[in-house]
């Protein structure tokens, strides 16, 4: 027995001193848009499920939060991929970041407003004179192109909204600072109902339905990154990886939910409000199998195009998507 042990230990330490088979795994830096939760269950269950492992990838996820934006932490070397809004993605690459689409999970848009029903309003016509909560850092391009689209002043007045800078909760409709709020169908719309005003007594505007709708969390990487053939290759299984892991999401959302759960380091997620979230998360990425549709890039620019005299971007952007990952998919 002494000489079987004896035998397998030098068979290891050969192995591993001659590389004959023990790889190191590729590592991958992960930046999120927001702080740990179903929007991103995708990445967890990968992770958690082996589906990285599998691929070779020592993946690292990293919340994002408030003070953190995406397309900094990745200019500054802190991240491989960032998880963005494709309308903050673009602006970002006008203004200097090369960011560059590889994948799209999310095919549908969750941006919505909600208003409180006793306000009046019951079309986009009757925003005018209205307070408006809207979220900020990058949050706002699909909002103020919404509103050059209806041709509706952000400056106040009778004839246009005033803009209140919303802080990444619901406080002004509760409180009754602003009419109306931003919100996700798989969050902050929930936070308004659970705070005890009912369904019953709002009114919520989709972008998807006001055909202002422009494509949420896509995965953006470097664009001279992407001229180093290792490194598309590591996109490339991670991207297959990522995408295993949203599917496995949307058969057992009850579990991956749980999952969300568990890598929650603050502890202020609770059970019954993920659970809620992933089930309307899984909606926004049906359909979608990573590859993005270029029609749905095309429409996403033709929005933030059009924002009047305070366009989003202003020029049709060039490079700013890529199949060459999803491509590479083995």
């Amino acid at each position: 027995m002494k000489k079987m042990l004896l035998g397998a230990v030098a068979l290891a330490f050969g192995a591993g001193a001659f590389g004959a088979s023990v790889q190191a795994s590729d590592t991958v830096n992960l930046q999120l848009k927001w702080v740990t939760q179903a929007q991103f269950a995708g990445y967890y269950v990968a992770q958690d499920k082996g589906f990285y492992e599998d691929a070779d990838l020592d993946v690292n996820i990293k919340p994002g939060g408030p003070d953190i934006a995406p397309p900094q932490v990745i200019a500054g070397g802190g991240a491989d991929v960032v998880v963005d809004w494709m309308p903050s993605a673009l602006a970002s690459r006008e203004k200097g970041v090369p960011l560059v689409n590889i994948a799209q999970p999310f095919k549908t848009s969750g941006m919505m407003l909600t208003c409180r029903k006793e306000t009046g309003i019951t079309s986009p016509a009757d925003f005018k004179g209205k307070t408006l909560g809207v979220w900020f850092f990058g949050n706002e391009y699909p909002f103020l192109s919404w509103m050059s689209k209806l041709q509706i002043p952000t400056t106040g007045g009778d004839n246009g909204v005033s803009v209140l800078k919303q802080g990444f909760n619901v406080d002004p409709i509760l409180q009754k600072q602003a009419d109306c709020v931003s919100t996700m169908t798989y969050n902050e719309y929930w936070q308004v109902i659970d705070a005890g005003i009912p369904a019953s007594e709002l009114v919520v505007f989709k972008y998807e339905e006001q055909g202002v709708a422009t494509l949420e969390d896509g995965l953006y990487v470097l664009e001279d990154n992407l001229k180093d053939p290792a490194f598309v290759d590591k996109m490339a299984r991670f991207v297959a990886a990522s995408m295993k892991g949203w599917d496995w999401a949307r058969a057992h959302p009850k579990e991956a939910a749980m999952i969300v759960l568990d890598n929650d380091a603050s502890g202020a997620q609770t059970e019954k409000h993920q659970v809620r979230m992933m089930g309307e998360i899984n909606k926004l990425t049906a359909g979608s199998d990573g590859k993005l549709n270029p029609a749905d890039y095309e429409r996403t620019v033709s929005t933030l195009l059009g924002g009047g005299s305070d366009p989003v971007i202003t020029k049709k952007p060039e490079g700013a998507w890529t199949h060459a990952v999803i491509d590479a998919i083995k």
